[in-house]
């Protein structure tokens, strides 16, 4: 005699083998549908059982399908490219570099720590851009400067 437990998780018996057959065959149970009988440690699946065993046609191996993470760009990384290229134009201003390498350095943080996120390339990139345009722009500065203080000073004054 056994004991089943039902899609409902409720139990069902005592059956007899031949009553079990028949539910089986009017789809009542299946294959994973868990039993027991006298002599059995614990709950099985019918599936296992030798005597219903044949029953369940056999299935084919469906291996799992792999996990793929959806690519996705990561956002500072887009911005801090966009900032520094920005920055080439307009290399008198520093605002567009500075720009350029504070969301460039957060994107390669937040790169590094998801694994998930493309974008690094692009982090790496505006944060190059936008150091060498901020050297740029501080060297025109320097040199703007040294050549304005040698302008005033080269006057001469006639009385």
């Amino acid at each position: 005699m056994y004991r089943i437990i039902g899609a409902d998780q409720k139990e069902y018996g005592p059956v007899s083998a031949d009553d079990l057959r028949k539910w089986i065959a009017e789809g009542r149970a299946n294959a994973q549908t868990r039993a027991w009988t006298t002599g059995m440690a614990e709950w099985r699946p019918l599936g296992s059982l030798p005597e219903f065993a044949a029953l369940f046609p056999a299935q084919a191996y469906v291996p799992p399908t792999p996990y793929v993470p959806s690519s996705r760009t990561n956002g500072m990384a887009v911005t801090g490219f966009l900032f520094s290229l920005l920055g080439i134009p307009c290399c008198m201003t520093i605002l567009f570099p500075v720009l350029g390498l504070i969301f460039s350095m957060v994107a390669l943080g937040q790169t590094s720590r998801n694994g998930a996120e493309n974008g690094r390339g692009l982090a790496v990139a505006g944060l190059v851009i936008s150091i060498v345009t901020l050297l740029f722009a501080i060297f025109c500065w320097i040199v703007g400067s040294f050549a304005g203080v040698n302008v005033q000073n080269s006057h001469t004054y006639q009385l």
